[in-house]
């Protein structure tokens, strides 16, 4: 549903897959035209498309469905009051629009379509016997019709369509306009995909536009041969990428919420959550129901079960912690071992690089396995998140890198490992999460074409694929390489994104042009991004997620270890070319990474992680709220008190 020009748009927005009927007479209590028939009851517009192998019903809903729907789930949203309060019907006209002009976000409205459809239920009082190609199926009373029909095979899908007029604008300015390099339009990103799509490009963009002046300077100093300063060149560009590093995460933080507050999302930032709204129902606390059943007993009893339960919850994730950092010294190590001693024992530099591509297939491979280990062990937890546990995927493929430095310190054989890491490693993330979709899509296609033509479609000539939705069907969906469980294709993006953070930064001093290498890339990525999200999959389900989350501590953790290496580096530049004696140099370095460090937490403390402005309208949200919920506390209170009075009086006068 959207306006345009005061009149309302109705945009089938969701498409449920069901067989495609092989009798031409409509059965009595066919399984899909009651489901039709039951979506039309609950205020929806149905349309059908029927594909090559497969029926379409394409759904929409309009304004006053979706409304409904917000009512009963009791959404709550941001009002012209500075309160959010939960959504009702006859208020509408007082909550905020969206930028986009509509009243409901895309997530809010994937939620009321996902409570419409999962809320039909059987209200007859009776069994009823649905039919499909003469296989029958009972709907009980009160079972949800979808939940069932899904459990039968009848519906195969239910996904996410696109709205091809936003998708048509989106391709033409921002995944083809190519001219604004970093530029994006964030707000109508954030319309189509919802809000964790558009905090992620949002901060791509200003990541890739702050590795400008790095990218410039580093490109400088590795090309430009300063002679005897370059001992001091060094150590100066490593002084200056640190610093760069730790005022662009402060200043992430102050267009994070910046964004937030422009959106009208209300949230509490944590270290290790992410995010969680205000207003947050207690029973959707992570703790179990009986726990939670007893409360408002004594405060010692109620407490006990609360400490103990969260000291669980912690011998936990310190146990799958352990398990992880074991599998690494056991099974990643000597891999990551045996690659930098062959490495240096080869000569041939075609030889190096095919190595170096092997590797990284391989590294990839683990690293998807790891993931995969880590979403089970992440099950058997309380509370977490899989980027919580995105550590491990990251730590360990710097492994082979830090042996080199430790044991070699060559600087010549470190630049050139790196290079070979950086373009084998682009040319596989654009090949794996580019072209490796195209493939899929182009793949379902043939095959969808090879069963009409088996099943006595056309001998000759090509089948073509008429129906739009069909087309949206074959698509892959949008999911991270560790699964779908937990994680979206945003996991392997933001990896990803670490990855090549940590390795610019790392490795800084041995080489600058990095910074210039990941500018390129990203300014490629953003767009190759854009089209994979437009053009070869799915339409994303929306995220209930408002920051980077975790990712936000790995890239500050990544700084700090960045001081760490790059002062390891210097120490080994020096002393193989013996301009200084070991002690005070060493010394000297001890000293620079001490004030580094001290400099990167002083920023964070320095610069305020939300500008003045928001402060001040969460300041005053919150002064209306008190205002709002005091005159409404002394109402009630007097009321009270008036009932309590009055029979009291009536008593006394009857006396």
């Amino acid at each position: 549903m959207n306006a345009n020009n005061g009149e309302e748009r109705i945009v089938h927005e969701v498409a449920m897959v069901v067989p495609k009927r092989t009798r031409e007479e409509e059965e009595e209590g066919d399984c899909v035209e009651v489901l039709v028939t039951e979506l039309k009851k609950r205020g929806m517009v149905v349309d059908r498309d029927v594909g090559l192998a497969d029926e379409f019903l394409k759904v929409a809903a309009p304004l006053e469905t979706l409304e409904s729907a917000a009512a009963e789930l009791h959404i709550r949203k941001p009002t012209r009051l500075g309160m959010d309060l939960p959504f009702e019907v006859q208020g509408s006209e007082a909550f905020i629009q969206q930028p986009d002009g509509s009243l409901f976000s895309w997530f809010e409205r994937f939620r009321c379509y996902q409570h419409l459809l999962y809320g039909i239920v059987n209200c007859y009082g009776h069994d009823v016997t649905l039919k499909l190609d003469g296989r029958e199926v009972c709907w009980a009373p009160e079972e949800s019709l979808v939940r069932k029909l899904e459990s039968e095979g009848v519906i195969k899908q239910i996904f996410p369509l696109h709205d091809e007029l936003k998708r048509k604008e989106l391709l033409r300015t921002w995944a083809l306009n190519w001219w604004n390099f970093t530029n994006q339009p964030i707000d109508k990103i954030y319309s189509y995909f919802g809000a964790k799509i558009g905090v992620y490009f949002s901060f791509l963009g200003m990541y890739t536009q702050w590795l400008l002046f790095p990218a410039l300077l580093g490109f400088i100093v590795q090309m430009v041969n300063f002679g005897s300063l370059q001992y001091l060149v060094l150590p100066s560009f490593f002084v200056i990428a640190t610093l760069w590093a730790a005022l662009f995460l402060q200043f992430w933080k102050r267009k994070n919420a910046a964004l937030l507050a422009r959106w009208q999302i209300n949230c509490l930032v944590g270290p290790s959550q992410g995010y969680r709204f205000l207003g947050m129902e207690w029973s959707s606390l992570p703790f179990p129901k009986e726990l939670t059943k007893n409360l408002g007993n004594e405060k010692f009893k109620e407490k006990e079960p609360y400490q103990r339960y969260e000291w669980f919850a912690y011998r936990k994730r310190f146990s799958n912690d352990v398990f992880v950092i074991i599998s690494i010294i056991c099974f990643q190590l000597p891999f990551e071992l045996a690659y930098a001693h062959t490495y240096e024992m080869i000569t041939s530099n075609i030889i190096k690089f095919v190595l170096t591509a092997v590797y990284l297939l391989i590294i990839q491979y683990l690293t998807r396995l790891g993931g995969k280990v880590a979403v089970k062990l992440i099950n058997r937890e309380i509370n977490e998140s899989v980027e919580y546990r995105a550590n491990s995927l990251i730590y360990k493929t710097y492994i082979g890198i830090f042996y080199h430095v430790l044991l070699h310190r060559n600087f010549m054989t470190l630049r050139q490992v790196l290079l070979q890491r950086f373009i084998i490693s682009q040319v596989f993330w654009t090949f794996m999460y580019g072209s490796l979709s195209y493939l899929k899509y182009s793949y379902r296609k043939f095959r969808a074409r090879k069963k009409k033509r088996s099943e006595g479609g056309p001998s000759t000539g090509k089948i073509q694929i008429a129906s739009r939705v069909e087309k949206e069907y074959l698509k892959p969906t949008y999911s991270a390489s560790i699964g779908v469980e937990l994680e979206d294709g945003l996991f392997d993006d933001s990896l990803k994104l670490a990855l090549q953070f940590g390795m610019v930064m790392m490795f800084a001093c041995a080489f600058p042009l990095a910074f210039a290498l990941a500018t390129v890339s990203n300014i490629m990525d953003i767009r190759t991004t854009a089209l994979k999200l437009l053009v070869t999959l799915q339409r994303p389900s929306p995220r209930a997620a408002a920051t980077i989350g975790a990712w936000l501590n790995i890239w500050q953790f990544l700084v700090v270890m960045s001081i760490c290496t790059n002062s390891a580096l210097l120490v080994c530049l020096y002393e193989k070319e013996g301009k200084w004696k070991m002690e005070p140099g060493l010394a000297a370095i001890l000293i620079l990474e001490h004030i580094l460090l001290l400099l990167k937490f002083g920023l964070s403390r320095l610069v305020p992680e939300e500008p003045a402005w928001v402060r001040a309208n969460r300041v005053k949200n919150v002064t209306q709220a008190q205002e709002v919920y005091s005159k409404q506390l002394l109402r009630s209170s007097s009321s009270e008190f008036a009932s309590m009075v009055k029979p009291e009086e009536d008593n006394n006068n009857k006396n």
